[in-house]
């Protein structure tokens, strides 16, 4: 690879950015260290499907930064659609006034959306959109009659974010741990994690059956005149991309009905193309009655999420009652004028066909590396896969906790990066290798990811 004198000048600062970095910057989700012989990766440039570090190297970027760049990096059409609008109204809060941005981009995604979820409430991020379906589940229902309807119950191992009322919906323990007590009234069922089903995992559709009887179960433990919504993403994320079975969702909506329970499609990963939809529960057949969405919006041009609710949702606050809450920065100006850029672009250049014609060779392609005895599952639609690692194949046996921090953190994730392949080895559940690249991508990229995953995983084998 060329390195240009840009890249090199780059490089040459990276001694004091990174310095800088240890004595100011505090990473997300991250484990710091102090050792200075450990080099804090920087990425400093974009183009397509690749980044540059600040060493010049490049990399194909396999997820996306964070299952968010849609479109690629480097359209510069966002760029300048930003820079237009700030240069117009860079900001105006949407407390009591709109501004033009928003309303367009309101009309448009309720246009997306299923059904009659005609409502956008804007927040700046999809952890904020969660928090928000919460609040407006438990004041709907006190506003019409059922004020006993505030608990919600969501999956195991699933991630909705980090608010606190997110975060108490997560169900992953050790996240929660650090910030208890929580929100109370949450509760979990199992997910859709057919590999490791303990009933009908060679069924599908009674698997599918199972596991949302257990939504129902939960419902009528609790007793269906206290909860108010559960909260599924289409295809769920932590854990390692577990999709639905089939008939999964139509029975979930058939249960919610029944119980007057919310159904929440927590689309945060899965709306805007990552499963060749504008939003997911198209690809899976159901109406859900809150949205909440993020990422993909913007294709991570600036930051944006929101709320889509049904109309009847709305309608206690179209009147008399006020929703009491908000976020200083939801629907910003200059976000959602890059949203409708972006939108634009998927229309365009139709990257949500894009997806639906290539998901076959994504698939095919992964699916190549099941020949390799660290190999357990590889799962997941669209452009949104999970690639199991296991210990031993036959038995499905999994890595202890140990195990997994060294394989995990201590080879694959320093390994892929140097292989020129940017994703997520992480072990949220089992240990899984997450792949999420832009929509854009093509065979050849599909084709990278895999050579370059084989090459590491032979690589862990042998070390085991």
């Amino acid at each position: 690879m060329t390195t240009t004198p840009q890249d090199v000048d780059q490089a040459g600062g990276s001694a004091r950015q990174q310095q800088a970095a240890r004595d100011h910057l505090w990473m997300h989700f991250s484990q710091h260290s102090s050792d200075p012989a450990v080099e804090i990766p920087t990425i400093v440039r974009g183009d397509g499907v690749h980044i540059w570090d600040a060493n010049g190297r490049r990399y194909l970027d396999g997820l996306s930064g964070l299952f968010v760049v849609q479109a690629g990096h480097g359209r510069t059409e966002l760029a300048e659609a930003a820079a237009k609008q700030a240069s117009e109204l860079a900001f105006f809060p949407l407390w009591s006034f709109a501004h033009p941005t928003a309303i367009d981009l309101a009309e448009r995604l309720a246009g997306y959306a299923p059904g009659d979820l005609n409502r956008v409430f804007f927040t700046t991020g999809g952890g904020e959109a969660v928090e928000s379906a919460w609040k407006l589940a438990k004041q709907y229902f006190k506003l019409t009659g059922k004020p006993t309807k505030h608990k919600v119950i969501s999956r195991a191992i699933a991630y909705h974010g980090t608010p606190h009322g997110a975060l108490s919906l997560t169900g992953l323990p050790g996240m929660k741990a650090p910030f208890e007590p929580l929100v109370p009234s949450a509760f979990r069922v199992p997910n859709t994690n057919i590999y490791r089903a303990t009933e009908h995992g060679d069924d599908p559709e009674a698997f599918g059956r199972w596991a949302a009887d257990r939504i129902e179960e939960a419902i009528e433990f609790e007793g269906a005149d206290t909860v108010a919504a559960v909260f599924l993403e289409p295809v769920q994320n932590s854990g390692g991309c577990f999709p639905p079975p089939p008939g999964y969702f139509p029975r979930v909506r058939e249960i919610c009905d029944r119980h007057d329970v919310l159904l929440v499609s927590d689309e945060v990963i899965c709306a805007f193309g990552r499963l060749g939809h504008m939003f997911a529960c198209d690809r899976y057949d159901y109406q859900p009655d809150i949205i909440t969405c993020a990422k993909g919006m913007t294709s991570g041009y600036s930051p944006l999420g929101a709320m889509i609710a049904t109309d009847r949702l709305f309608e206690p606050f179209a009147k008399d009652h006020m929703f009491a809450h908000g976020y200083t920065f939801g629907g910003h100006p200059v976000s959602a004028a890059v949203a409708m850029t972006n939108l634009d672009i998927f229309e365009r250049e139709q990257l949500n066909e894009h997806v639906r014609d290539n998901e076959g060779g994504f698939r095919a392609t992964l699916e190549k590396l099941t020949d390799l005895p660290i190999v357990g599952d590889v799962r997941g639609d669209g452009f949104f896969y999970g690639i199991e690692v296991v210990k031993d194949k036959a038995s499905k046996e999994t890595f202890t906790v140990e195990e997994s921090e060294r394989l995990l953190r201590g080879f694959l994730s320093p390994a892929l990066f140097d292989a020129g392949l940017y994703c997520r080895a992480d072990d949220r559940g089992d240990p899984v290798i997450q792949l999420a690249p832009p929509l854009i991508c093509d065979q050849s990229h599909f084709d990278f990811m895999e050579q370059a995953l084989r090459e590491v995983l032979t690589r862990a084998w042998e070390r085991l």
